[in-house]
């Protein structure tokens, strides 16, 4: 007799690569680049209670993006260490967190059986929860840095005039914001041309995220090869990386400076085009490594020590 229980096919299990992009991709949906959550600014870098460290890369705009007015987060056994608990019915935020293993490798001197350590990477995934959602633990006060706009450009300002070993830059008279790696040059349309300083400095942030990628400073590919928004194919893809990183270094650099531009970048045509970038199946380690890239970026011009 044969058996009449039918097999039921399982949809494919998705890589923590591909449920990150997931997530963005709902986000960008919805009318929201997450890596622009102007809660970051207002609210403060996401953080992990019990360590109190702050999040990195993909994770700041994963938590970022998410619109808490609290900047903490716990996973569900971390608040329970701290005899706190998660509400019923609460939904849980994505992270992840990338780590190295040691495997055994072949030499490749085929006539012994001696192997070699070498380092593998890996991408596993954990679910937090904001402070809002978890009862029986005191958080600390949130106190919201409220900057007033001379403030937010001078801070904004001294990140630029901090910057070790920076580009060389340029202002007017240019038709649009520029980095030109042969000669290191950041390039600058007048600051009149913008509708504010704040968002001059966003504009400069991107260029001197594009500038960390020199040679002299990170040698990052995405830069170095890139050919440009003209190219094709490949060389395409590689302006679109370079691109999505520098993106995410304004986002942190801005953030650094409390500045909040979140009215103006959320076009429909700027939605959309990262929408059908980011939506090839063969891009979907972009918005992980892109972050990485992009949080280098961003401590190389703070002057965060490496």
């Amino acid at each position: 007799m044969k058996n009449s229980f039918k097999k039921h096919s399982r949809a494919p299990k998705l890589d923590i690569y591909e449920r990150v992009t997931e997530i963005v991709l709902k986000r960008l949906e919805e009318g929201v680049a997450p890596w622009q959550a102007p809660s970051i600014a207002r609210v403060g870098f996401p953080r992990n209670f019990l360590t109190k460290n702050p999040y990195r890369g993909i994770n700041v705009f994963l938590l970022g993006s998410a619109g808490y007015a609290s900047p903490w987060f716990l996973t569900y056994r971390q608040a329970r260490e701290l005899d706190g608990q998660v509400r019923k019915g609460e939904k849980g935020h994505l992270i992840v967190k990338y780590g190295t293993f040691e495997k055994e490798s072949p030499t490749e001197n085929a006539k012994t059986a001696d192997a070699e350590t070498v380092k593998r990477g890996y991408l596993r995934g954990y679910t937090v929860f904001n402070s809002s959602q978890i009862d029986g633990i005191n958080f600390p006060e949130i106190h919201h840095p409220d900057y007033q706009p001379s403030e937010k450009v001078a801070r904004a300002h001294k990140i630029i005039e901090e910057m070790p070993h920076p580009p060389r830059l340029e202002e007017g008279p240019h038709a649009c914001p520029h980095y030109r790696p042969h000669e290191d040059l950041v390039g600058m349309p007048p600051r009149e041309t913008f509708t504010t300083e704040e968002r001059f400095y966003k504009s400069l942030f991107h260029e001197f995220t594009h500038a960390t990628g020199h040679v002299s400073r990170l040698a990052r590919k995405s830069l170095l090869q890139n050919k440009g928004m003209m190219a094709s194919g490949t060389a395409r893809q590689t302006y679109a990386k370079e691109e999505l990183v520098a993106e995410m270094g304004a986002a942190f650099l801005t953030a650094h400076a409390g500045i909040v531009l979140d009215d103006f970048e959320n076009s429909a045509a700027y939605l959309s085009s990262w929408l059908k970038v980011l939506g090839v199946k063969e891009n979907r380690r972009w918005i992980v490594e892109a972050a990485s890239q992009a949080q280098k970026a961003s401590e190389w011009i703070c002057g965060v020590p490496r």
